[in-house]
């Protein structure tokens, strides 16, 4: 799905809010890129989108995680749009094998485990071993840096798919 930024700047903000949360499930991020309209340029939509979320928190960080299916799967927690599905899909295709999909339930499963979490990557242009051998790499993390690096991978995720929204 590919919007003009003009189209995005006057839809009404229902309309928008479900485009926006097709990039980033924490409803908080949602309502201030609706209220930061209108974005003169795709630069300062991407540069308002960081600047809100760095203002977020653990409750806004799950909440947008549990938008996202494990690195794998197909099918989130939450109910997602059809976009986010589709854009889930798409940064995940490398996870797609059989003997990876395998692979990777068993380290979303131990990092589950391990971090009360799903597993959260910004997994587009990555291949099946680059995920798993990402994914063993952070198990050994404290968890407060391991949730500061899903909280960057998440924004990394919300650019990517902002900058898909606009096209």
């Amino acid at each position: 799905m590919t919007l003009t930024l003009a189209r995005l700047n006057t839809m009404p903000a229902d309309e928008a809010a479900q485009h926006f949360l097709a990039c980033c499930g924490s409803s908080r991020w949602v309502e201030d890129m609706i209220a930061r309209r209108p974005f003169d340029s795709l630069e300062q939509m991407l540069s308002a989108s960081d600047a809100v979320w760095r203002t977020t928190g653990p409750r806004d960080w799950n909440e947008a995680f549990a938008h996202h299916p494990r690195i794998g799967e197909r099918q989130a927690a939450t109910h997602v749009s059809a976009a986010a599905r589709a854009w889930s899909a798409g940064e995940q295709s490398a996870a797609q094998g059989a003997s990876t999909r395998a692979a990777l339930a068993q380290a979303n499963q131990a990092y589950e485990e391990r971090f009360g979490r799903i597993y959260l990557v910004c997994a587009a242009g990555r291949s099946g071993e680059e995920l798993l051998a990402d994914i063993a790499a952070r198990m050994n993390n404290p968890p407060d840096k391991e949730l500061a690096i899903a909280v960057e991978e998440q924004r990394k995720i919300i650019m990517l798919r902002l900058t898909s929204l606009i096209g």
